[in-house]
């Protein structure tokens, strides 16, 4: 029905037949709504189909409030969010009620004494599911008075009495009434702050300071953590842990065209860039493929985790390089492996490794990338199938290589490579000279791993000979 057409008074919204769901209720029937029609659940999140998101509807169709067990950068908190396009696209709420109040059924003291004098001609207004969505991110310093309520002391200044309900400042769950309310980082909550989810879990209800006052509130409560804070900050305590519903793990990307992909949709974009660099495949399986050694390296710490924003990161900052190449050289450019030192800066932040020794993420990365080319090269080539290109540095040819050498240089050589040229359009059949000079890059470096060439470096330069 058009928004004028919406009821604007409890007894015209008691006319239309409407019908108050409770907020699991809501988002219930709409993710059947969407199975029946075999939508997507939740847009833009990669990798989880057959593992978090089966057991997410799950959880949901059982009604039960949730916690997402993590490590950081598997889209936890996206997750969350994406949960508000289960709810309807408007919901009837009392007007000017900071609670949100079932206009059938008010639960705040403002709201029953607007009932008890207008009945059915008490107004209503239309929330958007775009405000029903609260969020918290723990932290030491939070208070109960943050998250259910504290006496306003600004009320009391005003005249009202402390026995009065109405002095009340209500806390971000209370607002949060009708709709999704998430707290991330769960275990970073103090203790005492946890006891007091107790009844908001179990009974349904808050209790606010010394009040004899419990408020029914209608709250989807879904909260996240990351499996290192159990022991390194804090922990959920047990009776907390067991009123919620469902604990769903999420992991990280199990293939690299996962990693591949969420990278593609995440990383920032800039129209400029875009028009002048482009990337092949085999260097967006590289930077995958530091990312997944990483994962699995005995020198980084595994619980604290790698997260997705190593590759996206890493995608960016060798974007970059290669569109600043194409500024000083005038010329379109695709990422190189040359340009991989760049890295450094964006992934060494975001690694915490088993020893501390300096210098020893520099030394740890150089092995990642190593490892990354040797594994990417291997899934395209096998290093005898050069043996010709090989033979010819063994007689003298050499290559010189950087992140600033022009494309053309690079295009230049190929007569020299012999039939070595027609293995290259294996991984790259654009005759573009950025193309080129990437794949002739990636060669390189791949029979140099494979002990085939020597790679020295020659005034920030690399020289590959026989």
């Amino acid at each position: 029905m058009p928004r004028k057409a919406k009821p604007k008074t409890v007894g015209r919204l008691r006319e239309s037949g409407y019908k108050v769901l409770s907020v699991k209720e809501e988002v219930r029937k709409n993710l059947i709504k969407k199975i029946e029609n075999d939508e997507e659940l939740f847009p833009g999140i990669i990798g989880f189909d057959d593992s978090v998101v089966p057991q997410l509807e799950n959880a949901i169709l059982a009604g039960q409030d949730i916690i997402l067990l993590g490590e950081r950068g598997q889209a936890k908190s996206r997750i969350i969010r994406n949960l508000v396009s289960l709810l309807d696209d408007e919901v009837p709420v009392m007007e000017g009620c900071e609670l949100n109040d079932n206009p059938f059924d008010p639960i705040c003291k403002p709201c029953k004494e607007t009932i008890a004098k207008n009945g059915d001609d008490a107004k209503i207004d239309w929330m958007p599911r775009d405000q029903r969505y609260g969020e918290k991110l723990a932290t030491p310093d939070i208070t109960v008075a943050d998250l259910i309520g504290e006496i306003d002391p600004i009320k009391i200044a005003e005249g009202r009495y402390l026995s009065d309900e109405l002095a009340i400042h209500y806390g971000l769950i209370p607002r949060t009434n009708r709709g999704i309310f998430c707290i991330n980082e769960l275990p970073d909550l103090s203790e005492r702050i946890q006891v007091s989810l107790f009844n908001l879990m179990q009974e349904r209800d808050v209790q606010i300071k010394g009040y004899k006052i419990m408020l029914p509130l209608d709250i989807f409560l879904v909260s996240s953590a990351n499996p290192e804070d159990y022991t390194n900050r804090g922990r959920i305590i047990t009776p907390l842990k067991d009123r919620y519903g469902a604990q769903i793990r999420t992991h990280y990307p199990r293939s690299l065209d996962d990693e591949i992909a969420i990278v593609e949709q995440e990383y920032s974009k800039f129209e400029d860039t875009a028009e002048r660099v482009k990337v092949s495949k085999y260097m967006k399986e590289l930077i995958a493929e530091i990312t997944a050694l990483a994962r699995r390296s005995p020198d980084i710490n595994q619980r604290s985790g790698v997260s997705l924003r190593v590759s996206i990161s890493n995608y960016e900052t060798v974007l970059g390089s290669s569109f600043k190449r194409s500024l000083r050289n005038k010329e379109p450019a695709s990422p190189r492996v040359s340009d991989l030192p760049a890295i450094v800066a964006s992934t060494t932040g975001k690694l915490e490794l088993e020893s501390v020794e300096d210098g020893r993420e520099i030394k740890v990365l150089d092995d990642l990338v190593k490892k990354a080319v040797l594994n990417t090269f291997a899934r395209y080539f096998k290093p005898g199938e050069f043996d010709e290109l090989v033979q010819k540095f063994e007689e003298g040819l050499s290559m010189e290589t950087g992140s600033s050498i022009p494309s053309s240089e690079y295009v230049a050589k190929l007569p020299q490579i012999g039939e070595a040229s027609k293995l290259i359009k294996r991984i790259e059949r654009s005759e573009e000279p950025a193309a080129i000079a990437s794949a002739l890059e990636f060669v390189l470096e791949g029979l140099h791993l494979n002990r085939r060439l020597n790679r020295d470096m020659v005034g920030g330069n690399y020289l590959y000979s026989g």
